[in-house]
């Protein structure tokens, strides 16, 4: 029988249960009465706020473009961050912060390059009409926005979709400051927002005066001059406190276009911006048309600078990047730097007028308009750099971007590769031209045709694309892509079914070096513009060690066999407008599909040199091919190069210079060696080899039986052949 006390419990704890679970059921049922009867106040109260008919129309555009702007504002912060970064570093972007003068390889000046900048006119010592022809231009509104000219921008946004072509920019003066000192140049939406908060920063942390004088002082104005004190000195040979109203109009031009309008670039450009800028004074009423009158009727003249334009402009370019990347590496504390080079002024001037001459004679029959060359001699050491037609209209280097396929030019890698890796194999070794296809893709000859078995010399001196693809098959593409990018192509490129037809982007110095190798006996011959680096005070930052051992890089069988081949290329194959009388000129010609690209690299015992031609916008030329326009080129400066100098021997290459004599044979008589540049001119050296050609080709008619006098009347040179692929 079981305890009183134990079921008395048992009902006590069952009772608490019921009173627990009552409360919270009616708990349940005030909170959701507590609720239902909130939401009918909220209801209640947003019903006065009820908008029904028309105006109900303009409540809900209200109400989903606050939605639309806090969203955008949420977006544009996060798109904003990297700005807050750039000033929470507190650090402004360097300009070009060093200064070098080059010198070519005689020690003689051969430019400059770098920063010429003077900080050190304060604001109210400036010329009041170069402030006021900089605001005219720039930002008439200066002071008075916030650092954000919204109006200015909306009205350069309209005149631009009406296609006025004005000079007239969107951004302020504040925003420019702003991209100088912490953004790049790249003009993308995101940079765009960066700078517009970068420019309200600015206008929080510095006063209007202080950001005009950082904008004067920041800016650049072409001709490697940053603020506008360097700009009026290297200009007009002057201080910026002294220059007049004319000039103070061509220095606030420069500010949106500095290369563009430059005066020592094009005077005729810069001119006429600056009339523009007098216009603008005028119209934003800083001055009348009465005082602007003298200084449009007696322009600015500015120190003449074309000397400069005939310095080798496109290497000093190169020469200063290669300089910066050797300083960074050094722990010198000195800005400023004399640089030795290895330019030759004298083959600087051969090359140019080689590449410009071809192009104006021929360029527009081919439909070609740009080429490029790089000259070096045989242990790497460059010579001459030519980058494009014409340096004052564009800086763009074509002989160092590694952005032109090579077309035939390439099978030296090819065929070098072979006898490498195949040992037994020889230029008179016979192999099959049968087309073999890799895949869906089946290679093609120049000429359309196919051939049978045929030696290594003929298929390399006719450009036979069928054998380089079967040897590639044989050795491997990524054994080729290997050699490539040992002896020195620089520039990755993707191992493809075509890539023994060249199917590779290169660069023209980087294809010289690699043909350098071959006319270096094998031996590494990587194309350098440097040998020295001073600072002003004479500390030795950087010198080239060219008594350093040489690196072995193709065994010296290889370099025979294909300088054989190279030289096959000249006398009997698709380069021979590459022969010079008594130099033993080798080389290859190269043609890419469509035409866009036509080449021809090659080499003496003397020189290495590539050349390039085609069109910046990829377009295709007029069947341009290596063996013509490119091989022209290269046999002409060739031919300049050699004059009166010793010619050197091309290893496994049977030719036998003619002896250079230095002195004369009577005794007790010195003669000197000739200097160099030689006295005859390369127009006139040009035009009697075209005379010697025709006497050549008169004497053999004499030689048949015709008359002289019509022999020599009806002389014309021999006919060419034109490159395969």
């Amino acid at each position: 029988m079981q305890d009183p006390f134990y079921h008395k419990e048992k009902r006590r704890k069952k009772t608490r249960l019921l009173a627990a679970d009552a409360w919270l059921d009616s708990a349940l049922y005030d909170f959701w009465q507590a609720v239902g009867r909130g939401y009918t106040n909220v209801e209640d109260f947003f019903s006065r706020f009820r908008v029904a008919g028309f105006k109900r129309f303009f409540v809900e555009i209200a109400s989903d473009g606050l939605s639309f702007a806090a969203i955008g504002m949420v977006l544009v912060t996060g798109l904003a961050m990297p700005a807050f970064d750039a000033t929470a570093s507190g650090h402004f972007n360097k300009a070009e912060d060093i200064s070098v003068t080059f010198l070519d390889r005689y020690g003689n000046e051969a430019g400059r390059r770098g920063i010429r900048s003077d900080d050190s006119f304060p604001l109210d010592k400036l010329p009041d009409y170069f402030i006021r022809a900089t605001l005219a231009t720039e930002d008439q509104h200066f002071y008075k926005h916030f650092g954000i000219d919204v109006f200015g921008t909306l009205r350069a946004l309209l005149s631009n979709a009406q296609g006025d072509g004005s000079l007239q920019g969107g951004s302020s003066i504040t925003q420019q400051l702003a991209k100088n000192l912490f953004l790049s140049n790249e003009r993308t939406l995101e940079r765009k927002i960066r700078e517009a908060f970068l420019s309200v920063w600015l206008e929080w942390h510095y006063s209007k005066d202080e950001i005009l004088k950082l904008y004067f002082d920041r800016a650049y104005m072409g001709g490697g001059n940053f603020g506008a004190a360097a700009a009026a000195e290297f200009y007009f040979g002057k201080r910026i406190t002294d220059v007049n109203l004319a000039e103070a109009a061509m220095l606030a031009g420069l500010f949106k276009a500095p290369t563009k309008y430059a005066p020592h670039v094009d005077l005729a450009a810069a001119r006429g911006r600056a009339n523009v800028v007098l216009s603008r004074m005028v119209d934003a009423g800083f001055l009348t048309e009465g005082q602007v009158t003298a200084a449009r009727r007696n322009p600015a003249v500015p120190v003449d600078r074309s000397a400069e334009l005939h310095s080798p402009n496109h290497f000093l370019d190169y020469a200063f990047e290669e300089t910066k990347k050797l300083i960074a590496n050094s722990d010198t504390t000195s800005n400023s730097f004399v640089v030795r080079t290895t330019i030759d002024p004298v083959l600087q001037s051969y090359a140019e007028d080689a590449v410009t001459s071809v192009v104006r004679e021929q360029g527009e029959a081919y439909r070609v308009s740009e080429a490029a060359m790089v000259v070096t001699e045989p242990n790497g050491a460059i010579r001459a750099m030519v980058g494009g037609m014409d340096y004052g209209k564009s800086q763009f280097n074509r002989s160092i971007v590694p952005n032109r396929q090579p077309g035939s030019a390439f099978k030296l890698f090819d065929y070098a590769t072979t006898f490498e890796l195949i040992p037994e194999y020889d230029p008179d070794t016979v192999v099959s031209g049968a087309t073999q296809c890799i895949g869906n893709w089946c290679p093609r000859n120049y000429s359309g045709n196919s051939v049978g078995r045929i030696s290594l010399i003929s298929a390399f001196q006719q450009s036979i694309n069928t054998v380089p693809v079967n040897l590639s098959i044989k050795t491997g593409r990524q054994p080729i892509a290997d050699f490539a990018h040992k002896i020195g192509l620089t520039n990755d490129f993707p191992v493809t079914r075509s890539l023994a037809l060249g199917a590779a982007s290169v660069s023209v110095i980087d294809m010289t070096s690699s043909y350098g190798v071959f006319a270096n006996n094998g031996y590494k011959a990587t194309a350098f513009g440097i040998t020295r680096i001073n600072t002003l005070s004479g500390e030795v930052v950087y010198e080239a060690d060219l008594d350093a051992p040489r690196e072995r890089l193709v065994s010296e069988q290889t370099v025979n066999y294909m300088n054989r081949m190279l030289r096959a290329v000249v006398e009997h194959g698709t380069g021979r407008r590459a022969l010079i009388e008594g130099v033993p000129s080798v080389g290859k010609t190269g043609t890419t599909s469509s035409y866009r690209d036509a080449w021809f690299c090659g080499f003496t015992g003397n020189y290495v040199a590539a050349v390039w031609f085609g069109n910046d916008d990829y377009r295709p030329t007029k069947n341009l091919t290596g063996g013509t326009l490119p091989t022209v080129a290269w046999q002409k400066f060739m031919a300049y190069a050699h004059t009166n100098i010793e010619i050197k021997p091309v290893f496994g290459v049977d030719f036998k210079p003619a002896p250079f004599v230095i002195a004369s044979a009577e005794p007790m008589v010195e003669t000197a060696q000739p200097e160099r540049p030689p006295g005859l001119k390369p127009d006139a050296a040009r035009k009697l080899l075209e005379v010697a050609d025709r006497l050549r080709d008169a004497l053999g008619a004499v030689s048949q039986g015709r008359p002289a006098g019509q022999a020599v009347l009806s002389a014309v040179p021999a006919p060419l052949a034109v490159e395969a692929m």
